[in-house]
């Protein structure tokens, strides 16, 4: 049994040697190309539709951002003109030429020591930006004052009439602000400060100083009031949904009504207060249209008129950039300390799940009706006067005169006056409906407005859609901030960032001063416009996108619907008032334009445009009556707006 036992070992063993023996060779795997993982990679990046969007207006706006802005700053270290680089030469003792390179334009601008005229940058830098900056800073306090009051009459009292109100004061921030520019002309003109009086003048024989109509003092006054529906809002929104509690547990402490807006209203709308101060601020002291329109006197050149006055001519277009570059880091440092106050109050706590019953502050029987009906004087005044003073103007022959109405200046197929330095230049004097010049520069206006809207309406939705699917991208955050920054960007600055690029030899067929064509004016316009506006629905775009639940298109998805379906058939519809204001707020905001586009369109090209030249040439009936034609337009339009998306702006601030 032993014997059997170690043979049967032994063949064991024998068997285990030949089988180590033996050399199992694995079967070769299947050679994989060296490329094949990368390209599987970028198939499936790009079946994603939100990473296509992404990566496209990553290049698209890297191009139409960064590179203008790049270009205008570069162009500030460039002699633009051979007058240009004599005055330097003087100065500096240099040999420079038209087109080089050289840090002395800064100097030059900012601190020329040109001994025959020690006061050169003291005029066209210093002076204007102090004056400036004070006409922002008296903007500021009068649109805080008026939007501020108005939003805690509204929010925290017993006032009458709050919806209509509510509804009216917007109207000044609706309508352009060379409307409000017009309009504070054509009230207090007078026989003393110019040739023709005013409605103050003729129904009451009153007549203001020529301070009060045209300078400083107007500008400041006409901006703040402009700017006052802004405050309204940003302080009334904020007054609304404050936790009422807080203002309770005072009164309960028996601390007095002062003690209360004190210590405990004012500093809960303190960031909306120190937003409305810096972005009124900033868009104030960049502001060219009010400043140009009630500078008749030439007694207040702002920075932002001696900027386009630089720009548009052939000897100081370095100072020109120069001037654009300081201007636009000013205003991105305001908006920056804006971003950096607004989060860092993040934690303030104003909105709680307590009680939301504020008990308003009673103003009496009496008391109550009479600040309504002044309340309501004061909204009326700049919110409705203002169209009547245009129909009276656009219809009276004789300024101020009621007596001489007539409707020739809207119907008349003749010339309604004779101007031979206007119809010289091409310019048609016939009623407003029967007038070429009229309404070929409104339909141009009509169809610039409609192009941007649709472009601004579309990368909008496309861009909220891709950034919402990747908000944790870096691509996505860049794409999401590129899209966010023209806003930072002063109107006049932007503009004068895309003049830089067209005044460039490869892209001058777009410059309509040297082509003499409206078509060229109108597609760099199209694109300054669809960059400028497209935050409004870029951002409209987002928060519309972030609303909606993934779980809608993972279930699309699961049964097989393609891209463009899902946007159209789910996505669209569900968010269709978010999206449809994205189309039509840049609509709104483009046809009411004049700042933007100033620098890169003729005189003809657009309605704002024909406005201009007509006012600053005395067809004041003319320009008058295109004035309500834009503002009824805009303020439809805006209504259109609240009609099909259903949202106001100042929905929910009345009582």
């Amino acid at each position: 049994m032993t014997d059997e036992v170690l043979k049967t070992e032994q063949s064991n063993s024998n068997n285990d040697e030949q089988n180590e023996n033996v050399i199992f060779e694995p079967e070769e795997a299947p050679r994989k190309h060296p490329f094949k993982k990368f390209f599987n990679k970028v198939k499936t990046y790009f079946s994603n539709p939100s990473n296509i969007i992404i990566l496209v207006f990553g290049i698209f706006l890297s191009v139409l951002v960064i590179y203008p802005l790049g270009r205008m700053v570069f162009s500030s270290f460039l002699v633009q003109t051979s007058f240009e680089a004599d005055k330097l030469n003087q100065t500096y003792s240099l040999a420079l030429e038209e087109g080089d390179f050289t840090f002395m334009m800064w100097p030059y601008t900012l601190f020329n020591p040109d001994p025959l005229n020690i006061k050169v940058s003291q005029n066209l830098f210093w002076i204007p930006m102090g004056k400036s900056i004070l006409m922002a800073l008296l903007a500021c306090l009068i649109a805080i004052t008026v939007g501020g009051t108005l939003a805690f009459l509204i929010s925290r009292t017993n006032i009458p009439f709050k919806k209509v109100l509510s509804t009216i004061f917007v109207f000044p921030y609706i309508m352009p602000s060379w409307s409000m520019a017009m309009f504070w002309e054509n009230f207090f003109k007078n026989n003393v400060a110019s040739s023709q009086i005013g409605l103050l003048q003729s129904l009451t024989g009153i007549c203001v100083p020529i301070q009060l109509i045209y300078g400083f003092w107007p500008t400041a006054i006409v901006l703040g009031i402009h700017y006052a529906p802004f405050a309204y809002i940003l302080i009334g929104g904020i007054l609304r949904n404050m936790d009422a509690n807080l203002e309770e547990a005072a009164t309960i402490l028996k601390a007095s009504r002062f003690k209360i807006l004190r210590r405990i209203t004012i500093p809960i709308v303190a960031p909306a207060i120190i937003s409305t101060i810096l972005l009124v601020f900033s868009s104030s002291i960049s502001s060219f249209t009010v400043p140009s329109f009630l500078n008749k006197d030439g007694s207040f050149s702002s920075i932002s008129i001696e900027l386009k006055n630089k720009l548009s001519s052939s000897d100081g277009r370095g100072s020109g950039y120069v001037i654009a570059t300081i201007l636009m880091l000013f205003s991105i440092l305001i908006l920056t300390i804006n971003n950096w106050f607004t989060k860092s109050r993040r934690n303030f706590t104003t909105v709680s799940g307590k009680s939301g019953q504020i008990n308003k502050i009673n103003l009496g029987k009496i008391g109550k009706w009479i600040i309504a009906v002044l309340v309501l004087i004061f909204v009326l005044f700049f919110a409705v006067v203002p169209l009547i003073t245009f129909v009276l103007e656009s219809l009276e022959s004789n300024p101020g005169d009621i007596g001489s109405i007539s409707s020739k200046y809207w119907f008349s197929q003749e010339a309604v006056m004779e101007d031979t330095y206007i119809s010289s230049r091409g310019y048609s004097l016939n009623g407003i409906f029967f007038n070429d010049t009229i309404m070929n520069s409104f339909g141009r206006s009509v169809l610039l407005a409609t192009i941007v809207a649709i472009i601004c309406g579309t990368g909008g939705i496309l861009i909220g859609y891709a950034v919402s699917k990747n908000r944790r991208s870096k691509l996505a955050n860049y794409v999401s901030s590129l899209a966010f920054l023209p806003y930072l960007i002063p109107a006049l600055c932007f503009s004068s960032v895309f003049f830089a690029v067209i005044k460039t030899e490869t892209f001058q067929f777009l410059d309509a001063t040297t082509t003499f064509l409206e078509s060229s004016a109108i597609i760099i316009c199209v694109v300054v416009g669809g960059i400028k506006f497209l935050p409004f629905a870029s951002r409209s775009g987002t928060n519309a996108m972030l609303q909606l639940s993934g779980e809608i298109e993972e279930a699309a998805i699961i049964n097989g619907c393609p891209w463009i379906k899902r946007m159209f058939r789910i996505i669209f519809p569900i968010q269709k008032a978010s999206f449809i204001s994205g189309f039509l707020l840049p609509f709104i905001s483009c046809m009411r334009e004049y700042t933007l586009f100033v620098l890169l369109t003729r005189p003809s090209t657009l309605i704002v445009n024909v406005l201009d030249y007509y006012s600053r040439n005395g067809a004041d009936q003319l320009a008058n009556g295109m004035n309500l034609l834009i503002v009824l337009f805009v303020i439809v339009v805006n209504l259109l707006v609240n009609w099909v998306t259903g949202a106001s702006i100042d929905k929910g601030i009345g009582g």
